[in-house]
């Protein structure tokens, strides 16, 4: 099959149109129409080729969601016409002890969406079944794409953690990935606070969930809630003081990040101690919890703040995002 995409000829460059041809389609595989695909940080980092592992020509995008055209003979679940969905892992290996103890994301043999392969900056993309989400019914395409990068990397975290809805929590980083954790947070139950640079966002933030607005640069405003948050989440890729986090947990409290911070992290080990507190991160998430944030979703009528751009303003689109003027989510519109 024909398909007709975006590409990146090498690092750094501009988008252009590119097509390759799909071999025949194995047995477990699934072949996915492109109705939408996000635009994630993440995109930008393999068409620069910042973390050395992009290969070109590159064609973007792991957030997509679409209907099946075609299946293998051994595919289960799906069938042609199924709205689905495919995030940042297009395949694992099955069979390791992670793959079968429900923690695929974890399989030291995935296969990412756009490493290796070609992703949803197109008019069709194929993964393997596993990992093709059937969507649930009601939810808005159009502003699904997000939820299976962006939404399940900080949804994972507060499973993961054993956040109960009486916890207080707080959420470093307002932007693509902080303003769906405070969305999370709240309909989960807890009190939720927001550290921010910039208390002008105040009256913002609290619309879109946070309790309680934190300035992350007053150490006088960091000193009234210290040993009081039970989790905190850090979606920041920056170096920050980490140690002036920590003193606002409280006893046996988490800093959990999914910012890939470049640098190492300075965290003083009596902060630690003391408290019995601890620090840890992860990337996405389960096929399963993938399956159970989307109907958690549904219900709770969670969505990403997005903001819309034709396939073919690719290029607009990932200046927008590159500029800082994304607010929240980009999906390309297919």
């Amino acid at each position: 099959m024909k398909v007709n995409a975006y590409a990146a000829s090498s690092a750094g460059s501009d988008l252009e149109k590119f097509n390759y041809n799909l071999p025949d389609i194995g047995k477990e595989h699934v072949d996915i129409k492109v109705h939408y695909c996000g635009l994630c940080h993440s995109d930008l980092s393999m068409i620069n080729n910042d973390w050395g592992n992009s290969q070109f020509p590159l064609v973007p995008g792991h957030e997509i969601v679409g209907e099946i055209i075609a299946l293998g003979s051994e595919v289960k679940g799906l069938k042609k016409g199924d709205k689905v969905g495919l995030g940042w892992f297009s395949e694992s290996c099955m069979h390791c002890n992670q793959c079968m103890d429900g923690k695929q994301h974890l399989c030291s043999d995935t296969e990412g969406t756009i490493v290796g392969r070609h992703g949803g900056f197109a008019d069709h993309v194929r993964g393997h079944w596993s990992w093709v989400t059937k969507l649930p019914d009601g939810i808005d395409m159009a502003k699904a794409g997000p939820l299976f990068c962006g939404g399940i990397t900080v949804f994972n975290p507060i499973v993961l953690s054993g956040v109960q809805p009486t916890d207080k929590v707080g959420v470093i980083g307002i932007g693509g990935l902080g303003h769906m954790a405070l969305k999370f947070l709240k309909a989960w139950g807890c009190e939720v606070t927001a550290f921010t640079s910039n208390k002008d966002k105040t009256d913002a933030l609290k619309k879109m969930g946070a309790h309680n607005v934190v300035d992350s640069t007053d150490s006088d405003d960091l000193e009234s809630i210290a040993g009081t948050l039970d989790f905190i989440l850090n979606t920041t890729n920056v170096k920050l003081d980490w140690n002036a986090f920590l003193t606002t947990l409280a006893p046996q409290g988490k800093l959990h990040t999914v910012g890939a911070v470049l640098e190492p992290m300075e965290i003083p080990a009596f902060s630690m101690i003391a408290g019995e507190k601890s620090v840890g991160g992860s990337p996405l998430g389960s096929i399963a919890l993938t399956r159970k944030m989307l109907e958690f979703c549904v219900r709770h009528d969670i969505y990403p703040t997005v903001e819309e751009f034709e396939m073919q303003d690719v290029n607009k689109a990932i200046k927008h995002l590159h500029d800082g003027n994304a607010r929240f989510r980009v999906v390309l519109k297919a």
